[in-house]
């Protein structure tokens, strides 16, 4: 097939702008697949492998999310912007530039798949599939799970973490340094970090407006606005296929993709056996194979 060079531009997203890059051909055969990236308060990068999937022949969607890489920053805005909605919005408003609304299909990556959650509950009328990557239907299962994997982290990397969350001082040096340990059992064990993870996170410690607001300091220690989220008692309500992944050491352990697999109808999954939070760039190969056979078989 021809090469077509990526595109990029911005939507225009009430008094902001949301940046977008599509890899392949938007009027191809195949539904185009939109990747909505985690946080809240990542950037795309980290998922940038996804585009891989071009190569079958169906075009792929980045952006990033509002207050987010390279689109609108909003450092003075306070907790109560930061919304699911403000998100939910932002997406239709994406897919609308980009022509797609009619026809679609949706991959959300961790906090990416609570936004794709939301938005496939509505049973909007263009989406066609989709993919909830390492993601979560509880946020207090998820918080119940990741105090449960750093409880098995060495002791003087607990009485660190505790140490610091105690006297409030989260942003130290000390602090950071512990919360590597987690990361790299449960988050991406691709050491040294990926240049493309390595970017998002550095993007995130340089605006770190959204996640703090939403979800807090770490992965475990959530007081953010989305602390005491759920929609395990709409999940019936997805009527698309839909495919959950998740990785062997994930911090999506199987007991938090578990109301996934009970309660959407015809839910297929997959376990990445050498992956935590990241197997698109852990299990890179393996990952895109995966979505690809599911893509094909649902989203044509």
């Amino acid at each position: 097939m021809a090469h077509i060079a990526p595109q990029e531009g911005y939507v225009p997203f009430r008094d902001y702008q949301t940046w977008y890059r599509v890899t392949g051909d938007l009027a191809g055969p195949k539904t185009p697949l939109v990747v909505a990236h985690g946080g809240p308060g990542c950037t795309h990068d980290y998922v940038d492998s996804f585009r891989d999937i071009a190569a079958t022949g169906r075009a792929v969607i980045h952006y990033d999310q509002l207050g987010n890489g390279r689109s609108t920053h909003l450092r003075d805005k306070g907790a109560d912007f930061w919304t699911i909605d403000l998100f939910l919005a932002e997406l239709d408003a994406l897919l609308a530039h980009l022509g797609i609304a009619g026809r679609y299909a949706l991959l959300g990556q961790s906090w990416g798949g609570i936004l794709s959650s939301e938005h496939a509950v509505r049973r909007p009328a263009g989406l066609r599939a989709l993919v909830l990557a390492n993601s979560l239907p509880s946020m207090p299962l998820w918080v119940a799970e990741a105090n449960r994997l750093r409880s098995q982290l060495p002791a003087a990397v607990q009485e660190t973490l505790l140490k610091h969350e105690a006297a409030g001082t989260m942003d130290s040096a000390e602090y950071k340094a512990a919360t590597q340990e987690f990361y790299k059992r449960h988050v991406c064990r691709v050491q040294p970090l990926p240049p493309e993870v390595a970017r998002t996170f550095a993007a995130m410690d340089e605006d770190p407006t959204v996640y703090l607001a939403m979800n807090g300091p770490t992965e475990f220690h959530v007081i953010g606005t989305i602390r005491n989220w759920s929609i395990i008692d709409r999940l019936h309500l997805i009527d698309v296929p839909t495919f959950v992944y998740a990785g062997r050491y994930d911090e999506a352990t199987p007991a938090v993709t578990r109301p996934f697999l009970d309660n959407i109808p015809g839910v297929r999954s997959h376990v990445f056996e050498q992956s935590s939070h990241m197997p698109h760039v852990e299990e890179r190969e393996a990952c895109m194979q995966e979505l690809a056979r599911f893509l094909d078989r649902t989203a044509d």
